[in-house]
């Protein structure tokens, strides 16, 4: 990540006569006089959306890029547009690129302005919330709009988009007032993602963005400008540029199938969130669980807490971590009202030493936004937990802790979901002709589809496709504790090596163990006595009130979490292995070498696991990626996330440093 998204700023705004007008660029958002009139005239219109949205078929898709948000203005035009005249069926994907993110308070008052627009800005305000570094999906109407934010520098994340885009809003302000954007890098990558015939328009005509718009391959036209301008650009893309060579492990599988259906097998939250976000595009779906019920295994726990460990150097799982929980938070704002499976009380991370209070410093300097991420010292952090803590440490406000069981339940309460437990696949069988998959039993066949997705955590590795996969299964117990008049004062989860969770239905749970090299899932009391003692070191005061005078915990439960050898999760399509390291054998000589051959891609074969306990964080954004791959939608998340959740990673990491033998995998 570049220096310039690891330190984003809101917008510096003044209020000018009730408009909003930019400090940075001394220049106003949108025209004084008919904002909604030019952002018409110039995009809509001289784009020719009206005509192609009413051209698209009835499931098809159309993908517009934006170089700067704004308020959202554009947006809300092309989505109001987008519904009046585009199929029932049709889906809009809105990329924009956005350096200085207007706060979630600015954009309220900003798009007030227009009542007119209510009925869609509503639904993004409701989920336009504090923007952190990286990537922010924002699915809309129930997927019939998605938006995907990229909050950095246009010419910084636009090399990281893998989309293609059928029309360009070269918006941001003036040449005169923003030179740095509008430079022809940002043309060249215009092309770069263009599909063929992409459209263009913009509000400017000053000769250095035509000429660069030219020397990338565009057809560029004047057009009567709006109001006292005299002239606007607009034109298409007239000669599609040779592309660069890409890692042919991580382009896309082929996207034709030959019917939207799909297999998930696994139904726990990451095949439930994968369901989900193929159900929400129209794909008809069989969620396979072997057990009796959904979310009986690691998803099965009682309370499940949003929060995980960030790095201040922004590696790739915090970068990760960051897009997943603002996601998933949105998610749980839609599907789960706050109460008994969803209390968004807050998350209070406690450092366990000097060390790790020096890292949560250098954390709450980034600026995440203090919704997002804020540092309290011992007062303030014990006022809102409501009890005596050992320290302050850092506040994630909007999080909280979850019921997973309830958020499994409503992510595959769709009608395109088909579940089905007590079903355990065992075979895969893929049929050439029919170009569909066949998921058996012991017994018999259990479902066909034209895609299949694995998200069963380490149990995936039992398909023969995908036993090249490094997943490893971790025990964790966590203990339930019977709330005390005390215990019951705690307003928000705390935690750090471990956490304890506010009451829910009359008891708290604390945890969790991890064990390696076990398979054993009974209920220890020893792992008790452990989650106990952490309890004592976290919170001294909450261990007392709890088991002070010697209660037992009245409950408890076991489960494995999947994990990966680098933290990361698996998701995306798989390969055969042995083909892949035959075809790519030359790597282990030369790790350089840029070969063109295809990918052996298992046709319509995807995994989703290995979210750790991170799970509620980074698998329903997982679902989102799936999609996209299968869809050929814009990514949700930058190439080089995209690469390092690919599953074929470890195979060409292995190939290169010559642990693989093409004929032994």
């Amino acid at each position: 990540m570049t220096s310039s998204q690891q330190e984003p700023s809101r917008a510096a705004l003044e209020w000018q006569d009730g408009q909003p007008f930019s400090v940075v660029f001394g220049d106003v958002y949108f025209s004084r006089d008919a904002g909604l009139d030019e952002t018409r005239h110039v995009f809509l219109r001289h784009n020719q959306l009206q005509e192609r949205f009413a051209a698209l078929p009835e499931d098809g898709g159309f993908c517009i890029a934006e170089t700067g948000f704004g308020t959202g203005l554009n947006f809300l035009c092309a989505w109001q547009l987008f519904d009046a005249h585009a199929p029932a069926g049709a889906r809009l994907h809105f990329v924009s690129a956005e350096k200085f993110p207007l706060s979630p308070d600015d954009l309220r008052q900003a798009l007030n302005l227009w009542p007119e627009l209510q009925p869609w800005s509503a639904p993004l305000l409701a989920q336009y919330g504090e923007m952190t570094p990286g990537w922010h999906r924002l699915p809309l109407a129930g997927g019939r709009a998605t938006l995907t934010l990229m909050i950095g520098d246009v010419l910084d994340v636009l090399p990281q988009l893998d989309a293609r885009v059928d029309a360009w809003f070269l918006d941001g302000f003036a040449p005169a007032k923003n030179p740095d954007m509008w430079q022809q890098s940002l043309f060249d990558q215009m092309a770069r993602l263009s599909a063929p015939g992409a459209s263009f328009a913009t509000f400017t005509s000053a000769g250095i963005v035509r000429r660069g718009l030219a020397a990338a391959g565009f057809e560029v036209k004047k057009a009567p400008g709006h109001g006292q301008k005299r002239h606007i650009s607009q034109g298409w893309l007239r000669e599609p540029p040779k592309q660069d060579w890409q890692a042919p492990w991580y382009a896309r599988p082929n996207a034709q199938w030959p019917e939207r259906s799909a297999i998930v097998i696994g139904g726990g939250l990451a095949g439930a969130a994968s369901a989900h976000s193929l159900a929400q595009r129209g794909w008809q779906v069989t969620l396979l669980e072997k057990l009796p019920a959904l979310a009986g295994a690691a998803s099965g726990n009682p309370q499940g807490v949003l929060y995980t460990k960030l790095s201040p150097h922004l590696t790739p799982l915090t970068r990760l971590v960051l897009s997943g929980y603002a996601y998933s938070l949105r998610l749980l704002q839609d599907k789960l009202p706050v109460g008994e499976d969803w209390d968004d009380c807050g998350v209070l991370q406690l450092p366990q030493d000097q060390k790790e209070a020096d890292k949560q410093s250098a954390l709450a300097a980034l600026g995440l936004g203090e919704k997002v991420m804020r540092e309290l010292g011992q007062p303030q952090a014990e006022a809102i937990a409501g009890l005596p803590l050992p320290s302050g440490g850092l506040f994630f406000e909007q999080g909280g802790w979850v019921h997973p069981p309830a958020l499994v339940a409503a992510l595959a309460a769709h009608p395109n979901i088909a579940i089905q437990t007590h079903r355990e696949a065992l075979s895969l069988r893929y049929d050439e002709a029919s170009r569909l998959w066949t998921a058996g039993s012991s017994e018999t066949d259990l479902a066909s589809a034209a895609v299949v997705v694995l998200a069963g955590a380490a149990e995936t590795r039992q398909f023969e496709a995908a036993r090249h996969l490094p997943l490893k299964a971790i025990r964790g117990q966590i203990s339930a504790m019977a709330a005390t008049e005390t215990s019951s004062r705690l307003r928000a989860v705390v935690c750090g090596e471990s956490y304890i969770s506010p009451a829910r239905n009359g008891s708290h749970c604390l945890g969790a163990t991890f064990k390696f090299d076990t398979d054993d899932l009974s209920v220890k009391d020893e792992e008790h006595a452990e989650n106990l003692q952490m309890l004592a070191k976290l919170a001294p005061a909450l261990h007392q009130s709890l088991a002070g005078d010697g209660q037992a915990p009245i409950g408890g439960r076991a489960a494995f979490r999947c994990t990966s050898p680098d933290y990361m999760p698996l998701v995306g399509p798989l390969v055969d292995a042995r083909r892949f390291v035959q075809t790519y054998r030359e790597m282990a000589r030369d790790a350089t070498n840029r070969p063109e051959a295809d990918s052996p891609w298992l046709p319509g074969l995807f995994v989703n696991v290995a979210h750790g306990s991170r799970g509620l964080i980074t698998a329903p954004l997982a679902g989102e990626v799936l999609a996209a791959y299968l869809e050929n939608e814009p990514a949700p998340l930058p190439l080089d996330l995209m690469q390092a959740v690919h599953p074929s990673r470890f195979l060409l990491r292995d190939l290169i440093r010559r642990k693989l033998d093409p004929d032994a995998v």
